[in-house]
């Protein structure tokens, strides 16, 4: 399979000074020949979308900072064993404003801010012999995709951030933070320029880049977000005429066969025979099925048995069996004991996690006909956002704004899907509003686990508190969960960032 791979080449690389704050972390690129074509536009735009590939940002990890594919860890969906990636100690409490992996994280997002930046200000003068108007708009509108895709994460996990919209020389580096709401108002701009400049489709050969169904997504997610219900319900109208639509089989979708289904939305590329593709997030060891992301016995237990019953209420479910008659996504997304987790080995999972489940969904379970082994850098692609993500985020802003009819068919399409009973068939019809978004937000979490979203839902729902207690409940032994009320739902700004410009101020949550 032929992929865009966003890697720069060398004429673009930035200089060793690519770090935020750290004396030249937004310097320009040589421009010397370049920007004068509307290939090198698109070359221009490939280094922006190669930050996506970062291992701190879409890669993922097997032994080393964590990327967002773990992100569910800071919550109640996984354990993160190797607790020095980040989440583990995240949510034990046992960081502070130098730990490295709020650095890490923070300097991938302005390190993509800076290459979206200096690719606007240059498609933005480049003459018109160079560019159609049309193809400059088109290019923009992915530059600006990009932004605010960075500054979203930035927005979610930090709250205030500087807010850099041009290149900035080393004398104006030194800037102060802005408040959450200009940085708010600038992701939607963003999102609704690159709506507006994005096709709805590209060439085969260009699969891949950012579309108008991407940017409005995108823009419903932070929408969603900012509590902005009735924008929901307005943009993902948009997203369902794209001609999406939800993959028919649960399983195959995360994995390379099904990296073009209609159902993506929005994937960060990556190729498994390219030197230096960061993809690790479907890695694994070979006697122990993704060790550092460990689904936890909570979230498991949130999966119904296949008569959309809870096991709590379900005759299907016997606990001396607990896989068979479930959502048939428990068994794509989790590892349970005696399953074989290694195709070519004929390897059993032994259960030899804290939890005793193993990460399925994503994970490679042979190696490649390239011979690439199960823990080296893969080829398949994360999914920032998909088709089922839409109808749901849909599904939420249509119960917050009381308009409940359209809810059963949203959700409806999303559990038959995988062949289990609609709404009305088990919890019923003309159910209340507050029925309704429990109903929503438990699709939510068995559709989505593990891609990354559970910390973004459970902190829009003011539910990380519970979160935790349901982490702690689960008794994993050597594993302390400890809730520190804002702590717990805001990162610091790194302490390497406040210690370079004295125009910073960390958050007061974290002084």
């Amino acid at each position: 399979m032929k992929k865009i791979l966003f890697v720069l080449p060398l004429l673009l690389l930035f200089s060793c000074k690519e770090e935020f704050l750290d004396r030249g972390s937004l310097t320009q690129l040589a421009e010397g020949n370049f920007w004068q074509t509307e290939k090198d536009a698109q070359l221009g735009l490939n280094g922006v979308y190669e930050v996506l590939q970062a291992r701190v940002m879409y890669g993922g990890n097997l032994n080393g900072t964590a990327g967002i594919p773990q992100h569910d860890s800071f919550a109640d969906n996984t354990f993160n064993n190797y607790k020095f990636e980040g989440p583990g100690n995240f949510v034990e409490a046992r960081v502070d404003p130098a730990t490295s992996f709020f650095n890490e994280f923070w300097t991938a997002n302005y390190r993509g801010i800076a290459r979206a930046n200096n690719a606007i200000a240059n498609i933005e003068r480049m003459p018109k012999s160079a560019i159609s108007d049309a193809n400059r708009t088109a290019l923009l509108g992915q530059a600006r995709f990009l932004r605010g895709l960075f500054y979203m994460n930035l927005a979610i996990h930090y709250e205030d951030v500087p807010l850099i919209l041009a290149v900035q020389s080393l004398q104006e580096a030194y800037v102060p933070k802005n408040a959450n709401k200009e940085v708010s108002d600038q992701i939607i701009a963003d999102l609704k320029f690159a709506g507006e400049a994005l096709p709805a489709t590209y060439p085969a050969n260009q699969f891949g880049y950012a579309t108008k169904g991407a940017a409005l997504s995108l823009l419903a997610r932070f929408q969603l977000y900012q509590k902005n219900y009735p924008e929901v319900v307005a943009l993902t109208a948009q997203v369902l005429t794209l001609g999406y639509s939800l993959n028919a089989s649960y399983d195959q979708l995360f994995t390379e066969a099904g990296e073009k289904s209609r159902e993506v939305v929005f994937s960060v590329r990556f190729s498994q025979d390219q030197s230096d593709n960061g993809e690790t997030f479907s890695a694994t060891f070979t006697g122990i099925p993704k060790v550092n992301v460990q689904p936890m016995r909570n979230l498991v237990n949130e999966y119904y048995a296949t008569d959309g019953l809870p096991i709590t209420r379900s005759p299907l479910y016997r606990a001396a069996t607990p896989k068979l008659n479930r959502d048939p996504r428990l068994a794509a997304s989790i590892y349970f004991r005696d399953d074989i987790f290694l195709l070519d080995l004929n390897r059993p999972f032994t259960g030899n996690t804290a939890t005793t489940f193993g990460q399925k969904k994503y994970i490679r379970n042979a190696p490649s006909p390239s011979g690439i082994g199960v823990g080296s850098p893969g080829g398949q692609d994360f999914y920032v956002i998909r088709y089922a993500d839409v109808l749901l985020m849909r599904a939420e802003a249509l119960v917050e704004t009381n308009q409940l009819t359209e809810v059963y068919p949203l959700v409806n399409q999303v559990r038959t899907r995988v062949r289990m009973p609609k709404v009305e068939d088990v919890e019923g019809s003309n159910l209340s509003q507050a029925a309704l978004r429990d109903i929503v937000r438990h699709e939510r979490r068995v559709e989505l686990a593990m891609e990354g979203l559970r910390f973004f839902d459970v902190k829009r729902w003011g539910e990380v508190e519970a979160a935790y207690k349901r982490a702690t409940d689960d008794r994993v032994a050597a594993y302390r969960p400890v809730y520190r009320g804002r702590m717990s739902e805001v990162f610091p700004i790194p302490q390497t960032e406040i210690d370079a410009n004295k125009n910073l101020v960390q958050n007061p949550v974290w002084k």
